[in-house]
């Protein structure tokens, strides 16, 4: 027997949401029909992996939607509503199903006497640790409501650092992809009927013409092979990535790359630094703040660095000293600024305006690399026009005039 996360519909249009053992789908849909109910999506609980059924399509809960839902939910407990019912209205605002059945559940299990904090564990996939902690720091402190509006913050500062980084890199991928369109289309479609011009005519051609038809006839009989290699590239990036050894490469690799190892400091810095300042802010135990930390940031030096500071910390040593070491990875000034902190004993204030420093300086690092990037590019792509009209339409116009 398995345990199952459903959602089902009842004959008035009602939504109702719970767990239920069942040997399978099959069986469990013939169980809510006695009861009336039409099963709508049953998801198996699997532990860390989960399978899932569903008659509608279900996508991954973005950072709006949780903020958007953590925002709600702290304004309802503001104005006196009852967490069960604070979670059907939720529920019934949400448009991701994956989001809605999450909060349908929740609610019942709220309502069945459960804290708020452990129903949160059963989707780990939508609610991390940090948010997990800080929500069961707010029941256990009688601080929910203070809890949540830091939440709703912390997921908004989340949302706006993302969406400047991909604004300020979006123009110069768009560039790049057009160049590679661009380079595609001509080597399939224009270069091979030039080279057939060019071989009628047995005209003796320069090496960088030669070289650049030559690539064309190769990509337009053997486009399925560059694809082929292009999928395994992929494949393998990918495969090395989800390995430790690859990851902690790719990593180091990316702090060592000039331009982009500020960028990559500055973003790993504010998210970490915003955490561990939420997380004070909300009375989680510092050392233990530290751990939870380590688990939002990606870079393996940042979380082995984190690891490491929780450690000294829990021998005795103040927060800046323990940091001292991992200079060489945050941004100049951080250890100072958290020295100040402890010694006025305002730590996780000064946390978060450095928090906010440093997300502004994510948008300026951002908006800079972009501005070095697009001209770089402009310039390849000039050097790439003037390479082919050199080389193919100087060759052109020297054999149609020894023609005429």
């Amino acid at each position: 027997m398995s345990t199952f996360f459903y959602t089902a519909k009842s004959p008035d249009g009602k939504t109702k949401a719970g767990t239920r053992e069942a040997s399978g789908v099959r069986e469990l849909a013939k169980i809510l029909n006695e009861e009336g109910l039409i099963l709508t999506k049953a998801e198996e609980n699997m532990g860390k992996g989960k399978r899932n059924f569903s008659l509608f399509s279900s996508s991954k809960v973005s950072i709006a939607e949780k903020m958007l839902m953590t925002r709600n939910l702290w304004i309802m407990i503001a104005t006196g509503l009852p967490l069960v019912k604070g979670f059907s209205i939720l529920a019934a605002q949400s448009k991701n199903k994956r989001l809605k059945i999450a909060l349908l559940d929740i609610g019942q299990e709220v309502g069945r006497g459960a804290s708020m904090s452990d129903s949160l564990k059963k989707y780990p996939d939508i609610f991390s640790e940090l948010y997990r902690s800080m929500i069961q720091v707010g029941e256990e402190s009688g601080t929910l409501e203070d809890v949540l509006n830091v939440l709703s913050l912390q997921l908004e500062k989340e949302k706006e650092l993302s969406n400047k980084v991909q604004r300020a890199l979006i123009y110069p991928a768009i560039l790049i992809i057009v160049m590679l369109l661009v380079a595609v289309c001509l080597s399939i479609f224009v270069l091979p009927k030039i080279n057939t011009f060019f071989n009628s005519l047995n005209a003796d051609l320069p090496i960088t013409t030669k070289i650049i038809l030559g690539s064309g006839d190769y990509i337009k009989q053997y486009w399925y092979l560059i694809l082929a290699g292009i999928i395994v590239l992929i494949a393998g990036f990918s495969a090395l990535v989800k390995t430790s050894e690859g990851k902690k490469f790719l990593d180091g690799l990316f702090l060592k790359i000039p331009l982009v190892s500020s960028l990559i400091k500055k973003m790993n810095s504010a998210a970490l630094i915003r955490s561990l300042s939420s997380l004070l802010s909300s009375g989680v135990a510092l050392i233990r703040s530290l751990d939870i930390t380590s688990g939002t940031v990606s870079n393996f030096y940042y979380k082995q660095a984190l690891k490491e500071v929780s450690k000294e910390v829990e021998k005795g040593k103040k927060l800046f000293v323990a940091f001292g070491p991992y200079q060489n990875i945050f941004p100049y000034g951080m250890v100072e600024m958290i020295e100040i902190g402890e010694e006025t004993g305002r730590t996780a204030t000064i946390l978060k305006k450095l928090a906010e420093f440093y997300e502004q300086e994510v948008s300026n690092t951002a908006e800079g690399l972009s501005t070095i990037i697009e001209p770089i590019l402009i310039v390849v792509i000039g050097l790439g026009v003037g390479i082919f009209a050199v080389s193919i339409m100087g060759p052109m116009y020297t054999v149609l005039g020894n023609i005429g």
